[in-house]
């Protein structure tokens, strides 16, 4: 008996059985390649026009006026972004308001974490100067970039060379954030009157979808506490904040600036970025414990109003 057909490659032949037939499974196949096969008229043409696969489109070159300056990515509401009015997020407020110290000017986005690209906000867009701009220019950049991307593009970048700046610096990454955390989050009377119309009811108008979020921020805001002690203390917690208040109140002393600088500089924006939120009415505060604790440092409350009428226009 002769041997088995194999294939090029030393296996077997499916196509065929052992009496050199057809299989079932080859027949099926090839009814299937003939209903998919080109009719050879048509596949002669495409082979007398070869398939080109032509580069992007560049970039207008008349670019609308919003593309040619960076845009930031903030929570916002749409018409305080259009405004350009202060984000009612720290962590946007604080980029922001060094995005102004520094001199360079953008447009305010209002947006979300889902935009992002790092899945977390403030991020910038860079602005399209030219249709030659390289595709790495155009890349979104992380707010741990935006002191980088400030001195790069022209901006005033200044910052205290003082040892004590992290020791002041953590007192805002931690004490301040904790309380500022619970009082947004965790205090009931706050949550329903600041964080739900800004964070929640603004995404959706679907009850689910709200109760969802509503339970997600709280949760992951009690998470966030519980990661440096095994319960929240509500008393400490205000404590703490309140003494760092008093710290950085001394720091600032009669001074305009913080570490006697003649201008503001990034840890200005930082303090800011708490004082402006929990000294504006507009938000709503009910529980004010923590907004009491900032309000009796008038020279953090000046220093505030300073910022707000330099780099915002005023209340």
């Amino acid at each position: 008996m002769p041997p088995k057909k194999t294939s090029e490659k030393g296996q077997t032949d499916e196509r065929t059985s052992s009496d050199g037939t057809q299989t079932s499974f080859a027949r099926q196949t090839g009814k299937v390649i003939e209903i998919f096969s080109i009719p050879a008229p048509i596949k002669k043409l495409f082979d007398l026009v070869p398939v080109v696969v032509y580069p992007a489109n560049p970039l207008p070159q008349r670019a609308p006026k919003s593309a040619r300056i960076p845009s930031l990515y903030v929570f916002s509401k749409g018409q305080d972004a259009a405004a350009g009015r202060p984000s009612f997020n720290p962590s946007c407020l604080k980029w922001q308001t060094f995005l102004n110290i520094a001199g360079i000017d953008h447009r305010l986005i209002s947006s979300n974490n889902h935009a992002s690209p790092t899945g977390a906000l403030p991020f910038l867009l860079p602005a399209v100067r030219s249709s030659d701009s390289s595709q790495e220019s155009l890349l979104p950049v992380p707010s741990n970039n935006f002191v980088k991307y400030a001195s790069e593009h022209g901006g005033i970048v200044e910052e205290s060379p003082s040892m004590r700046y992290s020791a002041y610096q953590s007192l805002l990454d931690h004490r301040i954030r904790n309380a500022w955390l619970f009082t947004l989050y965790l205090e009931p009377l706050n949550f329903d009157a600041v964080a739900y119309p800004l964070y929640i009811a603004s995404t959706s108008s679907n009850p689910i979808v709200r109760a969802s979020i509503s339970h997600q921020l709280r949760n992951a805001a009690e998470a966030e506490l519980l990661k440096h002690t095994a319960i929240i203390d509500t008393d400490d917690l205000y404590s703490e904040a309140d003494k760092a208040f008093e710290a950085l109140s001394i720091l600032l002393g009669e001074d305009s600036w913080f570490f006697g600088s003649d201008k503001p500089a990034l840890f200005d924006a930082s303090v800011f970025a708490y004082t402006q939120l929990l000294l504006d009415n507009n938000l709503g505060w009910k529980e004010r414990k923590l907004c009491r604790a900032l309000r009796v440092r008038d020279n953090l409350v000046q220093h505030r109003e300073r910022l707000l009428v330099r780099y915002y226009g005023g209340s």
